[in-house]
């Protein structure tokens, strides 16, 4: 290598921070990433700037230089033929700094992360721990009442790998599921994830909305006028439902903690019942004879749209 002073452009007698000023400008002006060319001779140039910056950084080794006691690679006077690298150099996945001694490494990582910013640190994680695996997507279809409620699901991957995939309670559609570790393996870094995408298929009577899960409920017009109970469906199963007397079609009933199961902190969603009054298909001669008797003459049931 020549001469460090004159590879930084700087005079023997410069400070600790001019010699820092100078590798700053020469590393935006010939780092690889920023300037694109990853020749031979672009490569070994800025191999000679770093060594440089490494020896004259580094104020024991400088006074050694300054003395004699060493060359410009660092070696003994005396001992030729070596050539000094610096800490930046060919590696397995590309260039970088982890062939240097673990506290050089640290530190032109950290004086190329100010100078380069966080995108500079990435890219020498990258290159130092290999790449990464890809990640594979897989789209999984579940049930409504997984869906709410949670559980295991089987599923097979593109690559045939069978996976159990816990699902959590209130998932919703297309949400993502990530599988750490279980993507395509990488080369010399960490495998990718397997993200699993769900679908889920809707349920021919319950609604979801939120945590909260509705149903229409048909009565017969007896149970609305006399009340009783009905038998009324849940996720968990039937259960049931209390009609009070003289209930109105359209009415809705609410089943606390029927709804979504609780999950993630929050608690379990309610169940709404709509109640709706359904006459006998085709017509029932003794209801008709007794609505005509029973009718009640002074009852208008949209007397509200008449006011004003």
């Amino acid at each position: 290598m020549n001469d460090p002073y004159s590879i930084l452009g700087v005079s023997r007698g410069a400070s600790e921070a001019d010699i820092k000023k100078a590798f700053r400008t020469l590393a935006k002006k010939h780092h690889p990433d920023a300037t694109g060319k990853k020749d031979a001779a672009s490569m070994k140039r800025f191999q000679e700037i770093t060594a440089a910056y490494e020896l004259l950084s580094d104020s024991q080794k400088r006074a050694q230089f300054d003395r004699g006691e060493i060359d410009a690679n660092g070696q003994p006077r005396g001992f030729g033929g070596f050539e000094g690298a610096g800490p930046f150099q060919q590696r397995e996945h590309g260039w970088g700094f982890g062939a240097a001694k673990e506290e050089d490494r640290s530190r032109f990582e950290d004086l190329f992360g100010d100078i380069f910013g966080g995108a500079f640190r990435k890219q020498q994680k990258a290159r130092t721990t290999g790449a990464k695996g890809a990640d594979i997507s897989y789209t999984v279809t579940i049930t409504f009442e997984e869906a709410a409620l949670g559980g295991t699901k089987r599923v097979t991957m593109p690559d045939g790998k069978r996976l159990d995939v816990k699902i959590p309670a209130g998932v919703r559609e297309g949400q993502q599921i990530r599988l750490k570790g279980l993507g395509e393996p990488g080369q010399g870094g960490e495998a990718g994830d397997a993200l699993i995408e769900v679908a889920i298929s809707p349920h021919a009577h319950f609604r979801r909305e939120g945590r909260d899960i509705h149903l229409d409920v048909p009565i017969s017009l007896g149970e609305a006028v006399l009340g009783g109970k009905v038998e009324v469906p849940t996720l968990t199963g039937p259960v049931a439902m209390t009609i009070p007397p003289n209930t109105s079609s359209g009415a809705i009933f609410r089943l606390k903690g029927k709804g979504v199961a609780a999950a993630g902190g929050e608690a379990a969603g309610d169940q709404y019942v709509k109640v709706l009054i359904v006459l006998p298909e085709g017509g029932d001669p003794n209801l008709t004879a007794f609505i005509k008797r029973a009718s009640s003459p002074g009852f208008d049931p949209r007397a509200k749209f008449k006011k004003g």
